[in-house]
């Protein structure tokens, strides 16, 4: 099948772009909204110390006896602000009433925090590590939390995680060392660049047989360092997606102008997860 897109020109400047939503984006008459529970974390084993919030979102058309699809979000509050860049609520709720996406939950989790800490942002250390440490709490501390509540699906071809610089590394990481539990993957302009030890991925994918994993990635012409030799954001990137594509992944890269932010991963993300759920 041929799609033709309408002809748009490029801008000549590629730092300051700004891609505004598509319909799917905005709340539009006619469609039911979900019901979002917000709760709070902090009994963690895995980040002793540490406390978060959590969101758990539930479409209207979610039904007991029919176990749902699930979508985890890094950065829950952004992800889900409704006035914000991305609208992860809103997004799901046209896309399941379209047809687009099975029913599908999404939990919109907070990176942790130490009160009182002089430094108090765990995010780092959690988004960027190169372990299972990350999807284990998800795993054992989070999703439980969701499963005693809601009937999820067991198959995990019917879950995805998605997440924005660090968190979209996280994403990856989290489907790369758990893809008997996660096989759909978006990452917005992944960190892979501030992994501590460096981005491992390029090496790994070649080196490593294929794992059952759908990734769609979005990348930025400048994006953190893009014209540097170290620590660049967009080669990172690009690295990453040419060893997916010379592994034989199901794997999509859209590349974009602007900087590093949530601008353009927002904007794209109904169109990210009618892919990973095509």
């Amino acid at each position: 099948m041929t799609i033709e897109l309408p002809y748009q020109p490029l801008p000549v400047d590629q730092s300051s772009v700004r891609y505004a939503h598509g319909p799917d984006s905005i709340r539009r008459p006619g469609v039911p909204a979900g019901e979002t529970f917000e709760f709070q974390w902090n009994q963690s084993t895995v980040y002793p110390g540490t406390s978060r919030k959590f969101w758990i979102h539930v479409p209207s058309q979610y039904r007991q006896d029919e176990p749902a699809s699930l979508m985890v979000f890094q950065d829950g509050r952004l992800y889900l602000d409704p006035d914000g860049e991305v609208r992860g609520g809103i997004v799901l709720d046209n896309l399941i009433h379209n047809g687009d996406i099975p029913v599908t939950i999404g939990v919109f989790v907070d990176p942790g925090i130490f009160a009182g800490s002089a430094q108090p942002k765990n995010r780092n250390n959690e988004y960027d590590a190169f372990d299972d440490r990350y999807v284990e709490f998800l795993l054992t501390e989070i999703i439980p939390q969701v499963t005693a509540r809601y009937s999820i699906s067991e198959d995990p071809d019917a879950w995805g995680i998605c997440g924005g610089s660090s968190g979209g590394n996280c994403a990856f990481t989290a489907a790369w060392v758990r893809s008997d539990r996660f096989r759909r993957v978006i990452g917005f302009l992944s960190s892979f660049a501030q992994m501590p030890g460096g981005n491992p991925y390029p090496q790994l994918i070649s080196g490593t047989p294929g794992k059952p994993l759908r990734i769609f990635l979005q990348a930025g012409h400048r994006d953190l360092q893009w014209n540097e030799p170290d620590r660049n954001w967009l080669s990172s990137n690009l690295h990453v997606a040419a060893a997916l594509a010379e592994a034989g992944y199901d794997f999509r890269l859209t590349l974009g102008d602007g900087g590093h932010s949530p601008n353009h991963g927002g904007v794209l993300l109904p169109d990210a997860l009618r892919w990973l759920w095509r």
